[in-house]
């Protein structure tokens, strides 16, 4: 994610700040209560150098400010509602972000990985979330979370869900057995 906060300041030409990660453990009803709606799910696949998927999630406000810099704003034209124009945006951002760790993880396990294009979906409520979103959701699944920092603009939290089995997949690449 270091590699990602560079590629988001460059496109924010912005200050961008992320954590060292809190992992834990959590279902969709923990998550719930502890996460503000609406908010949007950023739904990423890996095709290629490893087998998984994860999820995005940023705060309604923090999409609007990192749309608002990169539609050449200052960062404090978070009025209205979340459009497509949001969504596109914050596809786009994504893309860049995770196409940069897809990188540096390959780099470190020495094989080609490849992300699909981002889905991004506002969420309103939890238990009327769209059917396009990954089953894992239904299940116990991993979260990381960091905290994110933009300039003066965003002091907030991304996360990150994953599959149990995804998780476990990159701890083992991690950390091989020996």
């Amino acid at each position: 994610m270091g590699t990602a906060a560079t590629t988001l300041s460059t496109l924010l030409n912005n200050k961008v700040t992320i954590t060292t990660p809190r992992v834990s453990y959590v279902t969709m009803n923990e998550l719930s209560a502890q996460y503000d709606r609406p908010c949007v799910f950023i739904h990423i696949s890996y095709i290629s150098g490893i087998d998984g998927n994860n999820i995005l999630i940023l705060k309604e406000h923090d999409v609007k400010v990192i749309t608002d810099l990169m539609m050449g704003g200052d960062g404090t034209n978070t009025d209205g509602e979340l459009s497509e124009l949001h969504l596109s945006a914050i596809s786009e951002a994504m893309n860049q972000m995770m196409g940069s760790a897809a990188t540096s993880l390959s780099s470190m396990f020495n094989r080609k990985i490849d992300i699909s294009p981002p889905i991004a979906n506002i969420v309103e409520t939890y238990n009327e979330m769209d059917e396009t979103l990954p089953q894992f959701l239904n299940d116990n699944f991993v979260i990381v979370a960091f905290k994110m920092q933009i300039g003066d603009l965003i002091d907030s939290e991304i996360m990150q869900l994953y599959p149990k089995e995804f998780a476990q997949e990159l701890l083992n690449m991690f950390m091989p057995s020996a």
